[in-house]
């Protein structure tokens, strides 16, 4: 048998480090049995899926080494390896489930569905689809059907005992049937959810270990139940334990940066990354902290993950860069790589058009344009001190902007100006007013190019992390705050 592995990321938002984590656990395992490695793109949540998220995780994970031997830009024998072009195959294998009585349309809306949760919880039940539509008779559902009423796909799930879930690197679990919900397979638009999708994917495309995040397990039974619907052998499936932040909570971007990008845009080393990420629940059998991607593959034994909660602490990764910048590369590496990080003249050329009105000796270059080549500003509560702005507008215009521009990917000078100018009308403050902290947050000073143009040639991963630094500066939001400001924003926007 040829190992077959997989990583499968939505291409929804920025590449997280818990895609690059999988995915090299993935490939360290399939290439360490000479096996392939491949990358499949869910992309049915088509209203948050776009080209520009696809193209970074692309980048991000062959930036850090992690390239796959089958996938949607080097192509396979079994594609294609976008789930959006693969639509008429889940649509014959959904009629196949209905066919065979393990799957029924569900014609219910969305307001018997939220009252019907709505009395469960109050019930104290698991929330749960209660089978409303499951024995519709054919006739009926044609007739609906034609009648072009909305409807579902619905996979039909036991009602009595339990499932045994069994896992590479844990004892049997057993989870009951009656706290599994009758899943969605395919939406309302013709997609399939991810549940389908990826078990007609996994199985067409020959993939021998499911080497996911533990978040899976409770979804392990409806797909353990999709393979023995079409009589598929089960690949083995393998649970990674979750990367936490430093106080043991699931890593996320309100505690660390968690987009790749952030960690090249910062200037670390892809080796030193890798060889962290490495770290996370699996070690080498000689305990080195130091091991190139090679090693890792060459000395891999999945049994060696373990299940405690890895720690993805950011200080300790620059630990390791360090050690991988002094003793790894030579002087004339060193002074490659930093020209490659910031220096190259692509990212230059950025720069330049900003400062050569703004100087009279080139030794004005470096003050004014410091902060294109640094990571987290150096300011505190006194650089947001303002002649009308109290510290709490401060940080309420930070926090604002930055929930605005969590889920934009157009960084583009205009968009971005629109945006801003859009955020201080509606909440009735003058522009100069609403871009002082935006500036400190940015640039350090509020003497300084565009913050429009400053935060293009950044680009998103950086921007958002020097505006969440700036938040913090002033005090951070406590939950209750946190709450009402949410409230707050959503009625602006």
């Amino acid at each position: 048998m040829t190992v077959r592995t997989r990583v499968a990321p939505s291409p929804t938002g920025d590449p997280h480090v818990g895609t690059a984590y999988i995915a090299l656990f993935n490939m360290a395992f399939a290439r360490n049995l000479g096996g392939q490695f491949i990358l499949r793109i869910e992309d049915t949540d088509q209203a948050r899926s776009t080209p520009e998220s696809e193209q970074a995780i692309l980048d991000s994970l062959k930036w850090l080494g992690l390239n796959w031997d089958e996938g949607p830009d080097v192509g396979g024998e079994f594609g294609p390896y976008r789930q959006s072009e693969r639509t008429e195959i889940y649509r014959q294998h959904s009629q196949q489930l209905i066919d065979d009585g393990h799957a029924f349309h569900c014609f219910c809306t969305s307001e018997r569905l939220d009252a019907l949760r709505a009395e469960q919880m109050a019930n104290k039940q698991t929330p749960g689809y209660d089978g409303h539509c499951a024995h519709l008779s054919k006739e009926e559902v044609q007739q609906r059907i034609d009648a072009g009423e909305t409807h579902v796909v619905r996979m039909k799930i036991p009602s009595e005992g339990s499932c045994t879930v069994k896992d590479f690197l844990r004892d049997d679990i057993e989870i009951d049937w009656q706290q599994v919900d009758m899943q969605v397979l395919m939406k309302a638009d013709g997609m399939p959810t991810y549940h389908l999708a990826n078990v007609v994917d996994d199985h067409l495309m020959g993939i021998t270990h499911v080497i996911r995040g533990e978040e899976w397990i409770n979804s392990a039974p409806k797909h353990i139940l999709l393979y023995q619907y079409f009589g598929w052998d089960m690949p083995v499936l393998c649970h990674m334990p979750l990367l936490r932040n430093p106080d043991k909570s699931k890593l996320s971007k309100r505690k660390n940066p968690t987009s790749i990008n952030y960690y090249k845009r910062m200037g670390y080393l892809p080796e030193a990354v890798v060889n962290y990420l490495g770290r996370m629940g699996w070690s080498m059998p000689n305990e080195a902290e130091k091991f190139t991607l090679q090693e890792m593959i060459d000395n891999f034994d999945l049994s060696r993950v373990s299940l405690g909660g890895p720690i993805f602490d950011v200080e300790k990764l620059g630990w390791l860069n360090g050690g991988w910048l002094r003793e790894d590369l030579s002087v004339d590496e060193f002074a490659e790589r930093v020209k490659q990080w910031a220096f190259n003249p692509d990212y230059f050329m950025q720069i330049a058009p900003l400062i050569k009105e703004r100087i009279e000796i080139f030794s004005d270059i470096a003050p004014l344009a410091s902060f294109f080549c640094a990571g987290m500003l150096d300011i505190s509560e006194q650089h947001f001190e303002h002649k009308t702005l109290e510290q709490e507008d401060c940080k309420r215009i930070l926090q604002f902007t930055l929930w605005r521009l969590e889920t934009e990917q157009d960084f583009s000078r205009d968009n971005l100006e629109a945006i801003i100018k859009h955020m201080s009308g509606i909440m009735g403050l003058k522009i100069r007013d609403y871009l002082f902290p935006l500036f400190i947050a940015i640039a350090g000073t509020n003497v300084s190019t565009s913050v429009f143009d400053s935060m293009t040639v950044l680009g998103p991963d950086l921007s958002r992390a020097r505006l969440r630094h700036a938040v913090n500066v002033l005090g951070g939001l406590s939950k209750k705050q946190t709450k009402k400001w949410e409230k707050d924003y959503r009625a602006f926007v």
